[in-house]
């Protein structure tokens, strides 16, 4: 793939040739099945299963890591340490990473920079939650909440809603705003559930793999705007790890380098998340579309080049929202996008085919990499029941990630099968 650099500054180019030329690599990937909290392991016995996937998937000893990034949400200082201890105790780095529910992606972007820079060869990125059961709560009460000004911005927008759970308000909140703006029907939300579960189905590391109908999910509780309870992802425990290395380091210990990070870009919030008072740009609309079109610019990619894309549904107003975040489809025709199939197998860019957080579930700390391990998976061709064809059946050679936490910060990655 060939960065589009002839009518860029000098500058650019020349941060373009570097991307190019030392992509790193994601040469293993590994997870457990996610659970649901009633069944989850110890969070250092899912991390470490984890990590020894990873490994085992890259044909890596742990002894040729030279720093680890471990990212988890809910959890004391240096668990990431008490993970990798179990693994082997090798004297290297291990820095603790914490970013919402954008910390897994966060542990992968500090990886690979880690190898981009010349820093080092073989990097492992690691994320982990073990979660309780019921919607997400603040932890600390007695110190300045960092959610403060987008409770003040929610109230603001669309008046208070005590009753509703923190991120259902603002998701909610945000998808009512759109249905308001353009018209969205109920159903169309909740086809977003249904194609959930139709590819979870797939997807032997999912919780809820069972169908269900629009009609079920409109029927289900209902919790704020649009939103009813098979619309919000659940409270999950899981693991997910990759290692990150250099195309040198793959190349000289025979590794499957095949797998390049084309991409990769992080933002916070902008004035536009509070000033303006809408809620689509309160739950990261335009830190999403400003890290996407990072990443189209750096790697010279067009949106409509993309035929899979593992994207942030952790409700299933923000899966509508992001689609045009991201530039699939254009503002305001989300809803064709969903109706016309094209979110989906035989339709324009497949969606989700893990069945994303709504349905194979959102362990925080563990999301960005399980969207990594699935991403991987569909490069090489080993997504089995959930495999892309892409277009005229030769297989994707592009696949976006796009992962969120409020607070905030959006990180999205493209790899490109190389080779």
């Amino acid at each position: 793939m060939v960065g589009r650099v002839g009518d860029a500054a000098g500058t650019m180019c020349s941060r373009k040739v570097f991307r190019m030329s030392s992509r790193a690599r994601v040469v293993g990937v590994g997870m457990i099945p996610f659970t649901t909290p009633s069944r989850t392991q110890p969070y250092d016995a899912m991390g470490e299963q984890a990590v020894r996937a990873a490994l085992a998937d890259a044909g890596v000893d742990y002894g040729l890591v030279q720093q680890a990034y471990a990212g988890y949400v809910y959890g004391d200082s240096t668990a990431g340490q008490a993970v990798f201890y179990r693994v082997g105790q090798t004297g290297i780095p291990v820095v603790n990473v914490n970013n919402n529910c954008s910390t897994g992606s966060s542990a992968l972007w500090l990886a690979r920079q880690a190898v981009e820079s010349g820093a080092a060869e073989c990097v492992v990125a690691l994320g982990f939650e073990q979660m309780q059961r019921g919607a997400l709560t603040a932890k600390w009460d007695d110190r300045p909440s960092p959610f403060a000004r987008f409770d003040e911005t929610a109230a603001r927008a669309r008046g208070p809603a005590p009753e509703a759970p923190m991120a259902a308000r603002y998701f909610g909140g945000a998808g009512a705003a759109y249905a308001e703006r353009y018209g969205t029907a109920p159903e169309t939300f909740a086809r977003i559930s249904v194609k959930s579960r139709k590819h979870a189905a797939h997807n032997p590391y999912a919780v809820f793999r069972e169908p269900v109908t629009v009609e079920e999910v409109l029927a289900s509780p209902h919790i704020h705007g649009p939103l009813t309870r098979l619309q919000c992802c659940p409270p999950t425990c899981g693991a997910a790890a990759a290692v990150v290395t250099s195309e040198e380091f793959a190349r000289r210990h025979g590794l499957d380098g095949s797998v390049a990070i084309a991409a990769q870009a992080m933002t916070t919030d902008t004035p536009s998340t509070f000033d303006e008072s809408d809620m689509i740009k309160l739950v990261g609309y335009d830190m999403s579309r400003a890290a996407a079109s990072q990443v189209y610019e750096t790697a010279g990619v067009d949106p409509y080049d993309i035929g899979v894309v593992e994207l942030h549904d952790c409700f299933t107003t923000n899966e509508l929202l992001s689609y045009e975040a991201l530039g699939l489809t254009p503002e305001g025709t989300a809803e064709k996008f969903v109706l016309d199939g094209d979110n989906t197998y035989g339709g324009r860019v497949v969606t989700n085919p893990s069945g994303g957080l709504l349905s194979k579930g959102h362990p925080l700390g563990a999301t960005g990499l399980a969207q990594c391990a699935e991403l991987v998976w569909q490069l090489r061709g080993q997504a089995e029941g959930r495999q892309v064809p892409g277009r005229r059946g030769a297989g994707v050679r592009l696949a976006l990630q796009h992962n969120i936490g409020l607070g905030g910060a959006a990180v999205v990655t493209l790899y490109e099968k190389v080779g």
